[in-house]
């Protein structure tokens, strides 16, 4: 046994680092269909843990049984090699997945049941098998049984370590510079090389293990198609940060940023620089309700999620005097929004930071406009959602200042996060008007502590935007659609924002109502119609 020590603890620190690493890894599988939301990780750290206890209880029981470690590296082979499949599958099984409990089986927790079914589907097997080394290894590994207590706490201080490993390596360098597919075949592999080690101290045969090792180092220098939107045809980008699953997509008349390939985009930008009729640009009424506006009027703004940077850049348009200031926490997504999306220096000062961080650094100071525009997956972060994040906001704000808030995932038959916002940056401020656009889920929040700022609007628009102003449309609509909030009994603080929990439950709504409009225009259609009006 001592001198076999050496392969023990070599296997349960690989074996724990490659359960993280394959937990993280799902984390990037899911998010792109069902969102890297709190509610997901949840889903994905309790099901894993699941199985875990699961693989626990039948390595304790297998070991007494059969009293063979070669039966374990056996199932340890055999996990690598379900896990270096999971590339080749796992987006074609979470979409189907996806596509049936959306067209065949609608259920109010999408989010959960989507991500619970697919995590089930790819995870559990190898996480069982994973979840059977640590009983196997002190039960038939250790032979020194006056030291049998101190090597068993060995290996299991070894698979912890391998873990806290796991956890750090495919966040910060796996992931981010070779992908998630890669990932998976990368700790694949290193299970593949374990078990070779194992044959090879016992003099077994290893030919199994030296040929699956061999086809997974080929795939992992091999270029994948590992594209999650493997239906699209007209994506010029795709790929994955720290944060965010990131897509562009190009169409005749519009490059298009996505972040999710099932709920939606981010961000329209029309290559002839005209309005795309998107949420953003309804935004572009903020600078009306500040007291005596005009065109040559100089601006201080900051937005919170720079984006692809449409906003500032629209906004220069019609203000020219205006200086933007925007945080965006993604680096990826800010470094899109100037290769795709062409925003230039001069639009908008960006800073990599967090919306809320930002405020504590010697970058911020007082502003005319501040928009609040961050998204975290289905919904807006939490900590940019509380009255103690509104509190800061209004520090930075110059007497008379506009914040805007925009926010996704209205309801119409439950108090959901657009009220909550409301009452909370209410309790905050004087005056706070709510506008629902139409054709998209968003409401935006007009904010500000000069109680004239209607009157403001009212009067500028009537005096600087005529009939035939790119803005007049866009105007009127915000004018008849103002609606004032006046309720501040729904306060969503530092210590409770429930804000994924109602994300959740409008994204159900929303897409219970995109399906009953898709059943009536399938109604009376052949299969042959049927077909081309979902591939079209």
């Amino acid at each position: 046994m001592k001198k076999n020590n050496l392969i023990l603890y070599i296997t349960s620190f690989l074996s724990g680092m490659t359960v993280m690493a394959v937990e993280l890894s799902c984390s990037k599988l899911l998010a792109p269909y069902f969102s890297s939301s709190q509610i997901v990780w949840s889903v994905i750290i309790g099901l894993i843990m699941i199985c875990m206890s699961i693989g626990n209880v039948l390595g304790g029981r297998s070991a007494d049984k059969h009293k063979s470690l070669g039966r374990l590296y056996f199932y340890i082979w055999l996990a690598s090699v379900w896990i270096a499949i999971i590339p080749f599958i796992s987006k074609y099984l979470i979409a189907l997945i996806a596509g049936a409990l959306i067209l065949f089986f609608p259920v109010n927790n999408l989010v959960v049941m989507g991500s619970a079914i697919s995590c089930l589907a790819i995870f559990s097997l190898p996480m069982i098998l994973l979840g059977m080394v640590s009983p196997y290894l002190v039960k038939l590994g250790v032979e020194d049984t006056d030291n049998k207590g101190r090597i068993a706490g060995q290996i299991y201080a070894m698979g912890t370590i391998g873990s806290i490993i796991g956890t750090f390596v495919p966040t910060f360098f796996t992931i981010p510079y070779i992908g998630t597919s890669k990932t998976f075949l990368l700790f694949a592999l290193l299970l593949n090389v374990v078990c070779a080690l194992y044959f090879f101290f016992t003099r077994k045969k290893a030919l199994r293990n030296s040929i699956t090792a061999v086809l997974l180092l080929v795939f992992i220098f091999l270029p994948l198609n590992d594209s999650y939107a493997f239906w699209k045809s007209n994506i010029i980008y795709e790929g994955e940060s720290i944060y965010n699953y990131l897509q562009v997509e190009e169409t005749d008349d519009s490059i298009i940023l996505s972040t999710n390939v099932a709920f939606g985009v981010q961000s329209i930008y029309k290559k002839d620089g005209s309005l795309s009729g998107y949420y953003y640009e309804y935004a572009l009424m903020a600078p009306y309700f500040i007291k005596d506006m005009s065109p040559e009027k100089k601006l201080d703004v900051l937005v919170l999620g720079l984006g692809t940077g449409t906003f500032p850049k629209q906004l220069k348009k019609y203000i020219p005097n205006v200086t933007t200031d925007a945080v965006e926490i993604d680096s990826k997504i800010a470094d899109l929004a100037v290769e795709y999306f062409n925003l230039k220096e001069d639009e908008a000062n960006v800073f990599i930071n967090d919306g809320r961080s930002f405020f504590s650094t010697p970058d911020a100071k007082k502003y005319d406009i501040i928009l609040a525009d961050a998204y975290q997956d289905i919904t807006v972060p939490f900590h940019m959602a509380t009255k103690e994040f509104f509190e800061i906001v209004k520090e930075h704000l110059k007497p008379g200042g506009i914040l805007i808030v925009n926010i996704n995932m209205k309801s119409g038959s439950f108090t959901g996060v657009p009220e909550y916002l409301a009452n909370t940056v209410k309790s905050i401020f004087n005056k706070v008007y709510r506008a629902d656009l139409l054709q998209v889920t968003n409401s935006l929040l007009f904010v500000s502590d000069d109680i004239q700022i209607l009157e403001n609007y009212k009067n500028n628009i009537r005096s600087q935007i005529s009939e035939n102003h790119d803005l007049y449309s866009i105007s009127k609509y915000i004018d008849n659609n103002l609606v004032e909030m006046t309720d501040e009994r729904l306060i969503l603080t530092d210590d409770l924002a429930p804000v994924e929990i109602l994300g959740q439950k409008a994204l159900a709504e929303i897409v219970k109502s995109e399906v009953e409009s898709v059943k009536r225009s399938l109604e009376g259609k052949s299969l042959k119609e049927i077909f081309q009006y979902l591939t079209e």
